[in-house]
Formats: C-alpha cells, structure tokens, sequence
C-alpha cells in the first residue's frame, strides 16, 4: 500500500501568514492532505497546533526545527512530544559544513550527541538535504561520509535537491538509502538552478522510480513540498495531490479527483 501523504507548511508560509494558518488548514484537509509537516508554529503553542491539525482529520507527520543540543534538547522533546509526532527532521546546515570530510566529522559529532537522548524519548532524528548533501567530497557523496560517521542518523530524502542539478538520479539515491528513509520530500521542476519549482508531475521528476525505490516497510510518509513555485503556490499544492494519489503514489483522504483548489 502507497504511504500517506502530507505536505510541508512551508511551502504555503506566505498564505498562511498574518493568522491565515486556521483557513489552510482547513483547506489541506479539504484537498484530502493525510498529514501536515511542521516548520514553526504560527504563534500558536505545539499542542495547540496539533489539535487544529487533528479537528481537521489530518495529524502532524513531522517536524522540521533546528538541530537541538544540549540546552535545546528537552525542549526539542517536549515539542514533538505535544505535536503528536516522532521524527524530528534537521532541515537545513550550511554548505560550508559538507564541504570536506573533516568538516562533515564534525556535523557528525552534532547529530551524535542528541541520538540517543531524542531516541530514548521516542524521538527519531532526520537529516533533511538540500543539494549539497549529494555532492562529492573526495570521489564520495557527502551524505555517505555523514552516515559513515553517524550510524543511527535517518533521513527525509528531498528527491529533488538529491538529484544535484542532474548530477544524480533521484530514484537510485532513495534505493541506495532506503533502509534508513522513513520520510520522503516530493517535488517536482527542471533540475536547472535558480529555477522554481512546478507542482508534482509537471516537471521532470520520474515520481514512479523514485516510489518504487523506497523501502515500503521503512517508508512512512511522502511529503509533498516546493520551496518556490512558479505557478501559484495554492494550485500547485492542489495539483501534486491529484497528481501523486491519482497515480497511485501516495494515498490520502480523498479520492485524487475531489482536490479542492479553491
């Protein structure tokens, strides 16, 4: 069976500001959104938060917020705690911090220090990518370095940003990863820099591959998000859910032909 889909709030955060958040809630979960993937909190508290996710029938899939560390752990905890949500996802480290392997170390010894503590409480910690992870640093991918130093790291594969401009195949990356990919971020564009992205089956993104190359029994959720996007934003949304649970890519609430785009 596809894995649930969800869609992560920051795509929609210039539609959701100014105390909109409530009306796009309530429109995800029109359009038949399983989940929603956090990335702040709009003013509310986190268990605030979730209730407004839940009264709408969808729950909170994850959670992007800062890597924590000591002092930010327990806070870290607590929050994903009253979300309602066990992945607590990294979702951005400066480039600089891939570039070499010793450099790559150290970003190791961060995610390192928290494992365990965010394991114990039921936390399970991702690495979110961007380009930069999927590099090479010395002949090798600078996420295998990482994973090579920090073995109980999962991920949330962008399977766009893994493509590198074309350098890579998204959906030989999600294989080659898939024993530790509980979470995956589709989107969808032409692989050219500085370029928006489209909604999901409008660009060149082989959806097909890149599910089937995931581990279903690991897979948990497809997250559906664009960072940019050069169509409007709402429709967008809108269409990568018909598009992915039309296809039979991921399921949702509702039939992929009753997607609200209003």
């Amino acid at each position: 069976m596809p894995a649930p889909i969800s869609v992560q709030l920051y795509s929609l955060r210039e539609q959701m500001k100014d105390g909109k958040h409530a009306e796009i809630i309530q429109r995800l979960a029109a359009t038949g959104y399983k989940g929603v993937e956090c990335a702040g909190y709009y003013g509310l508290q986190p268990k605030e938060l979730r209730k407004l996710v839940a009264d709408n029938g969808m729950v909170v899939s994850s959670n992007h917020a800062p890597l924590p560390n000591e002092q930010t752990l327990q806070q870290c905890i607590d929050n994903h705690k009253d979300l309602g949500t066990t992945f607590a996802v990294c979702p951005w480290l400066p480039r600089e911090e891939y570039a070499t392997v010793d450099a790559i170390k150290k970003v190791a010894d961060k995610f390192n220090a928290v494992l365990d503590p965010l394991a114990k409480a039921g936390i399970t910690l991702l690495m979110h990518n961007h380009d930069w992870e999927f590099s090479r640093v010395e002949g090798t991918l600078a996420v295998e370095h990482l994973l090579a130093h920090c073995p109980k790291l999962q991920l949330e594969i962008d399977t766009y940003w893994a493509c590198n401009f074309g350098a890579e195949v998204p959906a030989k990356m999600v294989s080659q990863f898939k024993g530790r990919t509980p979470l995956l971020h589709l989107k969808d564009g032409s692989f050219e820099h500085k370029k928006p992205m489209v909604a999901c089956g409008a660009g060149k993104q082989d959806f097909a591959a890149i599910v089937a190359a995931a581990d279903p029994t690991v897979l948990k959720w497809v997250v559906v998000e664009l960072d940019e996007c050069a169509t409007d934003m709402w429709t967008a949304i809108a269409d990568s859910y018909t598009h992915l649970v039309g296809k039979g890519f991921a399921v949702g609430n509702k039939p992929a032909n009753t997607a609200a785009k209003k």
